[in-house]
């Protein structure tokens, strides 16, 4: 379903760990998702007391999350301590954030102890999107609900076009179809899913300019298929020249093909329901 092993998670948590120090500054992509799924959740009319931010950074958005839903208690978990160690230092002495280092798909979290599993561009990161939602579905309290975005296929296709012209190894990590994830989210249980997706594209000077980016976000391609060797400094070269084909209006542009994700939490297993519907009828389900 994912091409991440569980062994492969300990790669994940060492490039974020020492992406700490420079992820806000780079995290341009990150925090607009971010702030566009804080906006959706102003639709639905939910108070939620206890909230769990996964995949958590370095805690921007959970600060976010408390300031938004006033007197809750907000989780911050991740799995890359270093992460955990700048939500600290960042957090208001008035009102720390409450840090958890651990794994999406195995949560240290009590049963039937959430209400809102906010998660924002982490889950592409995880072995098993069965684990994941089944996971989601065991801590939340009935009636609780998950927001969460993530990346599709799409994402990084000129990158991913510009080194298939140097070779035939994987650089670009494979990211999951919308429908498979909302399949996922019906096999654990969750109700009523709603699916959207959007492009977002930013633009570079050039290609270095985006894999330093990358690089400083943390988000390295740890698929199985990913070359193993060292990239010689003239493969890189090839990469940057080959992307070049894309420059229009004196910038290169990178498409990210974010999908975004609601559902709730019953008591009983739903049956199946439609998982790709749009902003427009989330809008209208929960007004």
């Amino acid at each position: 379903m994912n091409d991440i092993t569980h062994y492969q998670q300990q790669a994940v948590r060492k490039s974020f760990g020492n992406a700490a120090k420079t992820y806000d500054e780079a995290a341009v992509l990150q925090r607009e998702v971010a702030t566009r799924i804080l906006e959706r959740l102003e639709y639905i009319k939910a108070t939620p007391k206890r909230i769990l931010d996964l995949g958590c950074a370095t805690g921007e958005y959970s600060a976010r999350l408390a300031k938004q839903y006033k007197g809750a208690q907000v989780f911050s978990l991740d799995i890359a301590l270093p992460m955990l160690k700048e939500v600290k230092r960042r957090s208001s002495w008035r009102r720390p954030l409450r840090t958890i280092c651990g794994d999406i798909q195995a949560l240290p979290v009590a049963d039937k102890s959430v209400d809102l599993i906010f998660s924002s561009l982490a889950l592409q990161w995880c072995a098993s999107l069965d684990d994941v939602f089944s996971e989601f579905r065991r801590v939340l309290r009935p009636g609780g609900f998950v927001m969460f975005s993530t990346f599709g296929p799409d994402t990084l296709k000129e990158l991913r076009a510009s080194w298939a012209e140097v070779d035939t190894e994987q650089h670009v990590h494979d990211f999951i179809d919308m429908h498979d994830i909302g399949d996922a989210m019906l096999r654990a249980g969750l109700s009523q899913p709603v699916m959207d997706v959007e492009t977002i594209t930013l633009t570079y000077t050039d290609a270095y300019a985006l894999m330093r980016e990358l690089k400083d976000i943390g988000a390295h391609n740890i698929g199985q298929q990913r070359s193993r060797n060292l990239t010689s400094k003239s493969r890189l070269q090839a990469v940057v020249k080959a992307y070049e084909q894309f420059r229009v209006d004196g910038v290169l542009p990178a498409s990210y093909e974010v999908v975004y994700g609601h559902a709730w939490c019953d008591e009983t297993k739903p049956g199946e329901q439609p998982a790709g519907v749009s902003l427009e009828t989330l809008r209208g389900s929960i007004e």
